[in-house]
């Protein structure tokens, strides 16, 4: 898990931190953050992800790997938009 909560971290990046990579599938793209500046998830579709405990929202929060989003959360997105479907570990 990264030390840091908020990174805009691609694939590669995140396994350097930890040797899995979670994907889940997007179940809620609505209500979009008006002050939102970066990638939004579609829903439907499948990412990959990596889940890092907010110390600012007190939850956790889902990152999706190779998305580019600016402050203040980066890319990261409320637990209740996706769901978690796959844990795949690569050692």
């Amino acid at each position: 898990m990264p030390k840091y909560e908020v990174a805009n971290l691609s694939l590669a990046e995140a396994t350097r931190h930890a040797p899995f990579v979670d994907y889940a599938r997007c179940v809620d793209a609505s209500q979009r953050p008006y002050n939102h500046v970066g990638d939004w998830p579609e829903e439907g579709h499948l990412y990959p992800v990596r889940v890092v405990d907010s110390h600012t929202e007190g939850i956790p929060l889902v990152h999706v790997l190779g998305f580019e989003g600016e402050a203040p959360y980066y890319n990261a997105y409320a637990p209740h938009r996706f769901e978690m479907l796959l844990t795949v570990w690569l050692n």
